[in-house]
Formats: structure tokens, sequence, C-alpha cells
């Protein structure tokens, strides 16, 4: 993965904005709010069928697209029993999503489906992203299923119907393998990842953890006609005339004829714009010098 630096402009992204405790709280609460009379106005929409994992097997034999990443990652300043909590919370929120079936025109909600996570249910503090920085909260470490789901779902004809993305880039990359910006990232309930079945075929979702890895994988009935790849088109780091700089990255889908290999779509999937919370410097492990 290459690496560019420019001095840029800004356009369209604004400056950093740090909003009081206050100012949050009572915006999560109207937003909340808000997002719990939307799911009652669309409930008849969301889907909530699930199999028994051994069902899936046989009734949906076809993987569509299959994927994994490690629940322990050594981060700066982030505890490891933090990782071993994730953990813990990642299995809770796996038995309410594990064999989901997506009908035909029904919508994934992982929040409606998973609903908050209290301590009640069992949930441990983890990390979650805030502000440029972690905190521990609980249920934290639940952005990692949101992220496998986003990337599993792009290799497939299903339509991501809502997706937020994180406005801090606080961690250089450790041992990356995807794209920067191809996850998800959640808040109760008002920040989801919500996925359409736009298709004339049930897609069954199964979900496991297995030696500290997180797997997924969407399976159906059928096979689909269509390949998908997912790659990236541009990637730089960006001098702001706020001070500081922004990493930023260009995300597009090929989609490519199983029976004739040939390419039929290229599009945009997202453009993705953070803050970053380190010297870009670090990132590259060069001494590039900014281009003009």
């Amino acid at each position: 993965m290459g690496f560019r630096f420019r001095n840029h402009i800004s356009v369209g992204f604004p400056k950093k904005v740090f909003r009081s405790e206050i100012r949050l709280f009572f915006g999560r609460l109207y937003f909340q709010w808000k997002r719990t009379l939307l799911w009652l106005w669309e409930r008849d929409l969301f889907a909530t069928e699930q199999l028994n994992p051994e069902r899936i097997k046989f009734d949906y034999p076809i993987s569509v697209f299959q994927h994994h990443s490690p629940i322990y990652r050594k981060l700066k300043d982030v505890p490891m029993y933090l990782q071993e909590n994730k953990k813990v919370n990642l299995s809770i929120a796996l038995h309410k999503l594990d064999g989901l079936l997506l009908k035909p025109n029904q919508v994934f909600s992982f929040w409606y489906l998973v609903g908050k996570p209290t301590k009640r249910k069992g949930y441990l503090p983890g990390m979650q992203l805030k502000n440029g920085g972690f905190v521990e909260r609980t249920g934290g470490g639940l952005c990692q299923l949101a992220n496998l789901l986003y990337w599993m779902t792009l290799h497939t004809p299903l339509i991501v119907k809502e997706r937020w993305r994180h406005s801090f880039d606080i961690f250089p990359d450790s041992n990356r393998t995807l794209p920067f910006g191809s996850g998800a990232t959640l808040s109760y309930n008002y920040i989801d990842l919500q996925i359409r079945n736009t298709t004339k075929q049930t897609f069954a979702l199964h979900l496991w953890i297995q030696n500290g890895e997180l797997f997924g994988e969407w399976k159906t009935e059928f096979q689909i006609p269509f390949e998908y790849k997912v790659y990236e088109s541009y990637h730089a780091f960006h001098a702001e005339p706020y001070g500081g700089y922004t990493r930023r990255n260009t995300i597009r889908r090929k989609v490519i004829s199983r029976t004739t290999k040939e390419e039929v779509d290229d599009h945009l999937v997202t453009e993705n714009i953070a803050w970053m919370m380190y010297e870009p410097l670090l990132e590259s492990g060069k001494t590039n010098h900014l281009n003009s």
C-alpha cells in the first residue's frame, strides 16, 4: 500500500470540534429517541428470524463471502484486559446475530437485533473511540463486528443502507490487511449498520469465534452470478489549514461476471476522511517530505 503526502486546503471538511459532555449527552438522547421512533415505524422491514447454525449448513450451502480478523491487537496505551473483555462482548452479540436470515426486501439493523449492551446482559468494559482517543465503555469492542459485517457485505449483492465511519484515526496501522476506512463504527442506537436485501433470494449470516479470531460468512441457497473486488483507488495524508493532518482515501468496487470473468461495473463505494492523532511519518516508516 503506497502513501502520498500533500499540502491541501481542505474543502468540505470542518475544523476539529470537541463538544462539552452536557451537549453530547443531550445530543445522544435526542438521536436515540429519534431512532427508537423510526424503529417502531419501520419494524415490519427488519430481519429477526434466526436458524440453528447446523441448519444453515444444509439449507444455505453456498458461501458468498467469508472473512476473519484477530480479536487481540497490541495497541499503544490500551490495556490487554480490554481485549479480553472485547471477546466476551463479541460472544454475547454473536448470539443475537448468528443464523440470521435476511430475506428479500428485509433490512438488517445491528442495534435492532443486538439491543443496548448493558452490564445486566453480561457486557464488560471495552475500548471505545471518543474525540480522538479511547475510553472504557460497557460493551466496547463491538465495532470489530461491524467492521467484519461491512467488509463482507461489500463482497455480496446486498446493499449497505446505513454505515458510519470514524472521524479520527488514532492508531498507526498495525499489520493492516484491508484498506483504511473499510470498516464501520457504532454507537447505540443512532449510529447503526444497516443492510438491505434487494435480491430475490435469502441470505444467511454465520458468525463464530475460533482461536482468537472473529469469523463471519454470508451464505445463500443458489450461486450468485457475480464476484466482487473491493480496492483502494486513492490514499493520502493531507496537511490542513487548521493545523494537523487528515488521512483520506477512496474505496471502489469492481463487479465481475462469474461465468465470463469480464468486468461489468466499477463504482465508488465510499470516500473516507479522518483527523490523524499521530504524525503521518510514523505511518509510513520513512522520512518522506510533504509535496506541494
